[in-house]
Parts: C-alpha cells; sequence; structure tokens
C-alpha cells in the first residue's frame, strides 16, 4: 500500500470533494430551491376553464391589447425628440454609413405631424393621433423597449410569445392557462384581427404553442362572425336540441364507464361551451343594441371611412367582450400585405406621410372611444390595456425613400388601466429616438411586467416540455417596478 497519492489521485479526488462540499451547501438550502419550484396550475379535465387562483394579489384580472402590426413608428406617435427637428436633413452623427433592414440610412427626419402638449401633464404627442392624444394623462409610456429581430414575423412572434421562433404559447394563452376565466359562457382569450386580415404572423400571435390546444385565442370579429357556430341547414332547433341530449347522455355514460379519461372529460366540456356560444356569441357581436350616439363616437356609423368604420365595430366587439369578464382579448389594427408595402399595415418605409395619413385615422377615433368606454363604464379598474407594436422605427428616412426602416433598438409602448401609474413616463431613447438609452427595457421585462399585474410570477410559471421548464419570458426578464400603482 502506497502512502502518498500520485498526482492523478490528487486531482481525482480533489475534483469530487469540492463537488460533495457544492452538493452539501445546496442541500442546507431548501428555502432558495423552494420559492424557485415552477407553480403550475390544476385543471379539472371537465373544467378547463374555471377560474383558478393567482400566485399573489393581482392588480388586473382582464387585459385588453392593441396590437399595431407592421411596426408602428415611435417617431410620429408617442416620442417626441426637439432634436430631431433642430437637426433635420443632417446626417445621424456616427451613422453616415448605416445599413438597416432595407439598406442605407439618408438624413434624419423630423416627424410630418406637430407634437404638441397634452393635459395637465403636458406629455408631448403627435397631432397623426390627436384623440389618443387627449387620453396622454391615463397612460403609463414605455418609452425605451428593445426587441431581437428587425422582421416583421420574428418581431410579431417575439412580442406575442417571447420567442422569435413558431411554436411557443401567446401571452394570452399563458394567461388563460394560468388563470382560466370567470365567463363561463364565452371563450377565455379572444382575438380580434384587422378587418383587412390576419397579421404577418397569424395564428402564431394568439397560438398555444405546447400548452394544451384548449388555450388557443378564439379567432372572430365584429365583421366576421365565429366560424361553425349555426345549427347546420335543415336542422331544426329541436333535432339539435335533441340531438345534444343524447350525446350529452352517451358521454355521460361512458365517462362512469372510464372514470380517468381525461380526454374525454375535457371534450365533453368543449361541446357544452359551445353550446352554450351558439347563445352568448350572437349577443356580444349583434351591435344593433349600441346607442347612435356610441357608434358615432367610436366612428362605427362613418360612412366615407369605411375601413375605421370596420375597426371601429371590432372595438365595440372589444369593450363588450371586457364588459362580459373575458380573460384576455387581443385587438389588431393591421394586416399583413393585402394591399402591397405599408398599404394595410404600418409598415411605413417608402411614403410614410401618404400612407400614415391613411392608418391614423382608422386607429385613432375608435381606440380612443374605447378607451374612454372602459373609463366610464368602471371596467378600468379591473382591466389592463396595452398598446403595442413589433419594434419601431428609424429616425432617418431611408436613402432615396420617403419612409423610415425597421428599428429594434428602441420603441414605445403604453399601457392603461389596473396597476399602472400615469400619468407617467419610463425609460428614454437617445435624443433622435435611435437607440434606448436611459432605463434600457426588454419585451421579457415587458411579459413579466404583465403577468405580474395578474397576479402571477413569470419565474415561476412554468411548463414542463421536450426536456426544458419553459416560461413566458425564457430565463430573462424582470418586472418594471417603477411603473406600478
Amino acid at each position: 500500500m502506497r502512502s502518498f497519492l500520485d498526482r492523478r489521485q490528487f486531482l481525482s479526488q480533489t475534483a469530487s470533494g469540492l463537488g460533495s462540499i457544492a452538493l452539501a451547501s445546496l442541500l442546507q438550502q431548501p428555502n432558495v430551491s423552494a420559492d424557485d419550484h415552477p407553480i403550475r396550475p390544476k385543471i379539472d379535465p371537465s373544467r378547463p376553464f374555471a377560474a383558478r387562483p393567482t400566485h399573489h394579489q393581482p392588480a388586473a384580472k382582464n387585459v385588453l391589447v392593441i396590437f399595431c402590426s407592421g411596426a408602428c413608428s415611435q417617431i410620429d406617435t408617442f416620442d417626441y425628440k426637439p432634436e430631431l427637428i433642430k437637426r433635420h436633413g443632417q446626417p445621424m452623427p456616427g451613422a453616415e454609413d448605416l445599413v438597416t433592414f432595407q439598406g442605407q440610412q439618408g438624413m434624419l427626419t423630423q416627424s410630418p405631424w406637430e407634437f404638441k402638449p397634452r393635459g395637465q401633464s403636458g406629455k408631448m404627442v403627435s397631432q397623426l393621433v390627436p384623440q389618443l392624444a387627449e387620453l396622454a394623462d391615463d397612460m403609463c409610456f414605455i418609452h425605451s423597449l428593445t426587441g431581437k429581430t428587425n422582421t416583421h414575423g420574428p418581431g410579431e412572434n417575439f412580442m406575442s410569445t417571447g420567442y422569435t421562433l413558431d411554436g411557443f404559447p401567446s401571452m394570452g394563452a399563458w394567461t388563460t392557462w394560468a388563470l382560466g376565466t370567470e365567463n363561463e359562457n364565452l371563450p377565455a382569450y379572444v382575438a380580434i384581427p384587422d378587418p383587412r386580415g390576419t397579421p404577418q404572423s397569424s395564428v402564431n400571435n394568439w397560438g398555444p404553442g405546447f400548452l394544451p390546444a384548449a388555450f388557443q385565442g378564439t379567432q372572430w370579429s365584429a365583421n366576421k362572425p365565429l366560424s361553425n357556430l349555426e345549427i347546420p341547414a335543415g336542422t331544426s332547433d329541436k333535432t339539435d336540441r335533441a340531438t345534444r341530449r343524447f350525446l350529452q347522455r352517451l358521454n355521460e355514460r361512458h365517462l362512469q364507464q372510464f372514470p380517468g379519461d381525461e380526454e374525454l372529460a375535457a371534450r365533453i366540456s368543449s361541446y357544452e361551451l359551445a353550446a352554450k356560444m351558439q347563445l352568448s356569441v350572437p349577443e356580444v357581436t349583434d351591435l344593433s343594441s349600441e346607442s347612435k350616439s356610441t357608434l358615432r363616437e367610436y366612428g362605427a356609423d362613418d360612412a366615407e371611412n369605411t375601413l375605421k368604420a370596420q375597426f371601429a365595430k371590432n372595438c365595440i366587439l372589444a369593450r363588450r367582450l371586457i364588459e362580459k369578464g373575458v380573460r384576455f382579448v387581443q385587438l389588431f389594427n393591421g394586416a399583413y400585405q393585402t394591399g402591397g408595402e405599408g398599404v394595410s399595415n404600418w409598415d411605413g418605409h417608402k411614403k410614410i406621410e401618404e400612407q400614415y395619413s391613411k392608418h391614423g385615422p382608422v386607429l385613432d377615433q375608435p381606440c380612443a372611444a374605447l378607451l374612454r368606454d372602459l373609463k366610464r363604464r368602471g371596467l378600468l379598474k379591473d382591466t389592463l390595456v396595452v398598446w403595442t407594436t413589433e419594434f419601431g422605427r428609424m429616425p432617418t428616412f431611408q436613402k432615396g425613400a420617403s419612409g423610415r426602416d425597421h428599428n429594434p433598438d428602441g420603441f414605445t409602448a403604453w399601457m392603461m388601466g389596473a396597476g399602472v401609474k400615469a400619468p407617467f413616463t419610463y425609460g428614454a431613447t437617445d435624443e433622435f429616438g435611435y437607440k434606448a438609452v436611459e432605463d434600457v427595457t426588454t419585451v421579457y421585462d415587458f411579459h413579466a411586467t404583465i403577468l405580474h399585474l395578474l397576479g402571477l410570477d413569470h419565474r415561476r410559471l412554468t411548463y414542463y416540455h421536450n426536456g426544458f421548464e419553459r416560461r413566458l419570458t425564457d430565463v430573462h426578464g424582470s418586472v418594471i417596478k417603477p411603473i406600478l400603482a
């Protein structure tokens, strides 16, 4: 037997000894691991949308997301930059040869729309959205958002799901999976596409990803009824009711024989919800009960701007859904390029003044009326309203064009309603509106804050998938505490 260790034995035993010390240290800290363990909702398959408890006291019960598809320019709406006006027509310092998504940049270009101080706060907002500007005192602005991509599809994915790739659950899916809904007659999650069509990333914006399929957003609008809801032609109400009763008896008998069949319980629940929706959906979609003054306030009676009128009806539908207690509503303004670049959404590369002059009125009056209506009815006490877009735009015009290129390095979103300070401004871009420089904020932080306001801890709301504990914020994100009321 040797009395001395050789070098190989010494290194081997030292490594295992250090590992043992580390393990013992971790085992002595149960409170740390306990605070970080996942919190998964307990879901009854027979009632998958039943309301579930939050992780902590929530500030908001419902969320309304207004999503401007196509990357709405912060420079021309909510991010006022006097230095940009002073240096209009000059090169951006240090960026003379800058190449962005579509190519080389031209000169710094002030907004074609004048900015004016609004409300008691004096917040500077553009004349492109004058009616929304009147509500500036009710808004909490975040001027320092940053993204991970300058491409529309991945950008929409990132803002809606926290990932640039397809196949991940949307904000609304995470929310309804965690919390269910307090309304048993309508879907927990509704996505309202623009009258011109769906956004570029389409269903990914409201998809369930790897969460159970039941938590996908239900797509319908005021102008396009919910599909497959009507009784088939030639079938009477009496026959339909009798058929459903017979099917219910068969399902219940089968469930008694196989009480652990969760898929069957979920299927029965979906049939029951569909039957309820045959009554509730036509009621909530029928706008004939709205007064003429309400239709006028929203712009839903505008015979000249029919696109605005259609979008206004979607805004009224959004209010009615929130009023009925739908947990998560996603309202889209702008669709994929149905009429060419920038024609049907906010993607203003070539002729931003001409294109935004059409988009601004479509968004402004209906959305402002929606916000005023929510406030007037007391719905903002429990509802968090979020306005966002997939990324921002450059303070320069593109070389040889009259529009702005994509810019994920600094853009604006705002919140309103339950749980946020107002009037309040958080973060800032540089003197031209190019890059976030003050209180730089990520989309992960944005998502973490929305979940926090709903009473959810973004770090612990996880779903085990393919060997990973997945969450909306990946492994990132912090709640933006300064904006909390």
